[in-house]
């Protein structure tokens, strides 16, 4: 696994999905600029930082790979994140140049949600780390929270571990500046196998293992294409296992239910050793008696691991920033968790 330089002085950004070109992204991405220069960085903005040529992406797909490739290569910069999420990025692949990308200099790319294509990619095609974590906009918030700090002393080479934080926002102003609004108490959920094979509630747990994983919205779209490299992935760290970290966005708990059995029968989770779950974007619907547990315990069982939900992961924030490709050490108790990673 390729684990990049850290940060120093010259932060890039590209727009492989949505562009800031509307407010409140805008706003908050000048806002963010603003802050990064203060704390003396240089910024190297792509061309499709500010566009909105494109359907559920910036600009058009050839254009947004373009891009994506040049800024990755390019000197005049340490590291990406990603404008902002959105809808299509998976268009974009096929003008990705992951061989020119594998052969580069290992550089930190940040995003999530539809930057699952990319955070993902980078590590299962080209064998190096990535960070799944907040998107530019978000750094425009005043004041960070804690989540965003984490984030960059990630970037910096400052931090390897990262533990949830408390509370959690279940809807947030429309301000583009406006911080998180964290008015819900974390819960986590803990569930381990027990001697016959049946998940129970556990009180902690840990585990270990090789992070992979993202928005499954995304995952599953990529399942069965060319840029599936998933089993010779698994076959390659099969010796450390893995840890899974999922989290939706558009997905009903059904969807949830059927993207875990999906990926389950591709072989992806061979050599699992647990599973994190994120808060879905669907927290607390119920369907036919399905909800968001229910959803996922199934396909946990059958894999005899255990698995905490309702973590910090994904779209309803604040997000722990993931080094996905990395080695970590889980550990859940008295409604904590701490991530432990270590670049090896």
């Amino acid at each position: 696994m390729r684990y990049p330089a850290s940060l120093k002085e010259k932060i890039g950004f590209v727009a492989p999905s949505f562009g800031c070109a509307s407010d409140p992204y805008k706003a908050a991405f000048v806002n963010a600029q603003k802050k990064w220069k203060e704390m003396g960085y240089k910024l190297d903005l792509g061309p499709n930082c500010y566009e909105e040529k494109g359907v559920g992406i910036s600009n058009t797909p050839k254009e947004c790979g373009k891009e994506l490739t040049e800024y990755y290569l390019r000197p005049d910069n340490e590291c990406l994140i990603s404008c902002g999420g959105g809808e299509m990025m998976c268009e974009i692949l096929e003008h990705v140049d992951f061989e020119a990308i594998k052969k580069a200099p290992a550089k930190w790319y940040m995003g999530f949600s539809d930057n699952t294509n990319v955070t993902f990619l980078l590590t299962t095609l080209c064998d190096t780390a990535s960070v799944y974590g907040p998107c530019a906009a978000a750094f425009g918030m005043e004041p960070w929270h804690p989540a965003l700090s984490d984030a960059m002393e990630i970037l910096q080479g400052k931090r390897k571990a990262v533990e949830s934080y408390g509370m959690w926002e279940k809807e947030g102003l429309e301000d583009a500046l406006a911080p998180y609004q964290c008015t819900q108490e974390l819960a986590l959920k803990l569930y381990r196998p027990d001697p016959a094979g049946n998940m129970v509630k556990a009180d902690s747990i840990s585990m270990e293992g090789r992070l992979i994983g993202g928005c499954m919205d995304c995952l599953v779209n990529l399942l069965g294409t060319r840029f599936d490299n998933v089993k010779a992935f698994n076959e390659k760290y099969k010796e450390n296992g893995f840890i899974w970290f999922l989290e939706s966005c558009d997905l009903n708990v059904f969807s949830i239910r059927r993207a875990m059995w999906q990926m389950e029968q591709a072989g992806w989770f061979e050599h699992v050793k647990g599973f994190l779950i994120g808060r879905p974007l669907c927290h607390g619907q119920e369907m036919m008696g399905l909800d968001q547990y229910q959803a996922i315990l199934p396909t946990v069982q059958r894999h005899k691991v255990p698995v905490i939900m309702d973590a910090d992961i994904g779209h309803l924030p604040p997000m722990m920033p993931l080094v996905t490709g990395s080695m970590a050490a889980v550990a859940a108790k008295d409604g904590k968790m701490e991530v432990k990673m270590r670049f090896e």
